[in-house]
């Protein structure tokens, strides 16, 4: 009988033989495919859109659609380590221009598909306007091939960075829907993988071979980390979005709607206060702390935390009343609505004045923000029920 010496050869050489027919399966597909890759960023955008409807809907398949998207982002991230050990020992592997190819449409899935998360979320009058414009910029970029492969090939920091980003807005999209993580819990898990993943980047760009070397690397990919959360605010909150405002000197709290009519004077807001009332859409499931930052020119006055709890078709309504108002109320005021991470949901701003015919009158109207955040898509699907939640805070 052959003894296992002689055996071991033949078993690698079938091992290889059914490797190579594998890639070779692998690389006539991705060939195949080719000519229609135009119609994958599409698809990944509507499968976005999808997920974007079904996390109100039916929560279980916007999380399945998230879940998907985060196996292939584990197929890819693996890639390098199986091509490595492959080589290793001995195995074929796929030329680069396949895979490259395969990550390319990993990346058009994860931009396309967070496209509309960013888009509904974004405050377009905020630095949040600058962060969705740079990822419209990337998902652009993915789609046009020859710069691409270039950025690919010549360019190899670059693209270790550009799959960071990628990996940063997956995570920043996906965990509220999985998990129900809370805004600011998965904007701290966002960074922290960015960091990681930006690693390899760093790597290509410094090339450290020294122990100094090595430490300042480290040092830098931490100082990314405290720049990444620096700028937290020019972040949208990827799963929290206005969809309508109010502000009203009186509140129905059995019908939960702002009601009355006032002149915004300092006679007025002074005696009677004023009520600030916000829906919030959030996804099903999650539950978070929201506050209501009243700013006079600017200057903090208060900050009112608020609850909310997410799934409901018009969003989770939730209202302030303000009744401490400064000797001299007049000026510019507005209110921030923002998470505890310091991201800005939206903002509702209003003008105190002191003649009675000069100034805004408020009567309770509900307003949609202006922008992609206030169009209401979900009016789209039928039986959608009206949401009857809300939280009545004052400040002291």
């Amino acid at each position: 009988m052959p003894n296992a010496e002689a055996q071991a050869p033949a078993q690698q050489h079938t091992a290889s033989s059914r490797l190579v027919d594998v890639q070779a399966r692998i690389t006539g597909l991705s060939q195949r495919l080719r000519p229609y890759v135009w119609l994958w960023p599409p698809v990944a955008f509507s499968a976005g859109v999808a997920s974007f409807f079904l996390v109100d809907r039916q929560q279980w398949l916007g999380g399945a659609l998230a879940l998907a998207m985060l196996m292939a982002w584990l197929l890819l991230l693996s890639e390098s380590l199986i091509q490595r050990r492959l080589a290793n020992h001995g195995y074929p592997h796929l030329p680069r221009g396949v895979t490259t190819f395969i990550a390319q449409m990993i990346h058009q899935e994860t931009l396309f598909f967070s496209l509309p998360f960013l888009l509904a979320t974004t405050v377009w009058s905020s630095g949040q306007a600058v962060f969705t414009v740079l990822f419209m910029g990337l998902a652009l970029l993915s789609v046009l091939d020859p710069l691409y492969f270039r950025l690919a090939e010549r360019h190899r920091w670059l693209y270790f960075a550009f799959h960071a980003l990628c990996v940063f807005v997956v995570v920043l999209v996906t965990l509220p829907i999985m998990l129900h993580l809370t805004t600011g819990e998965s904007l701290a898990i966002a960074l922290a993988v960015m960091v990681i993943f930006a690693v390899p980047s760093l790597v290509n760009l410094l090339r450290p071979k020294r122990a100094s070397s090595w430490i300042a690397m480290i040092g830098l990919a931490m100082l990314l980390a405290g720049a990444g959360w620096a700028v937290r605010g020019w972040i949208p909150p990827a799963n929290l979005w206005l969809t309508g405002y109010a502000l009203s000197p009186g509140f129905v709290v059995s019908n939960r709607n702002p009601s009355g009519e006032m002149a915004l004077t300092s006679k007025a807001v002074a005696s009677r206060g004023l009520y600030a009332y916000t829906a919030i859409r959030a996804p099903r499931g999650l539950s978070e702390t929201v506050y209501h930052e009243w700013r006079h020119d600017g200057e903090l006055i208060d900050r009112i935390p608020l609850e909310i709890r997410g799934g409901r078709a018009q969003g989770y309504r939730a209202w302030t009343h303000k009744q401490n108002f400064p000797a001299n109320p007049a000026g510019d005021w507005r209110v921030d609505v923002m998470t505890p991470s310091g991201q800005r949901i939206g903002v509702v701003r209003f003008t105190v004045g002191e003649a009675p015919d000069d100034v805004q009158v408020v009567d309770g109207t509900i307003h949609i923000p202006r922008g992609l955040p206030g169009l209401d898509w979900r009016q789209l699907i039928p039986d959608q029920k009206s949401d009857t939640g809300g939280t009545l805070l004052e400040d002291k």
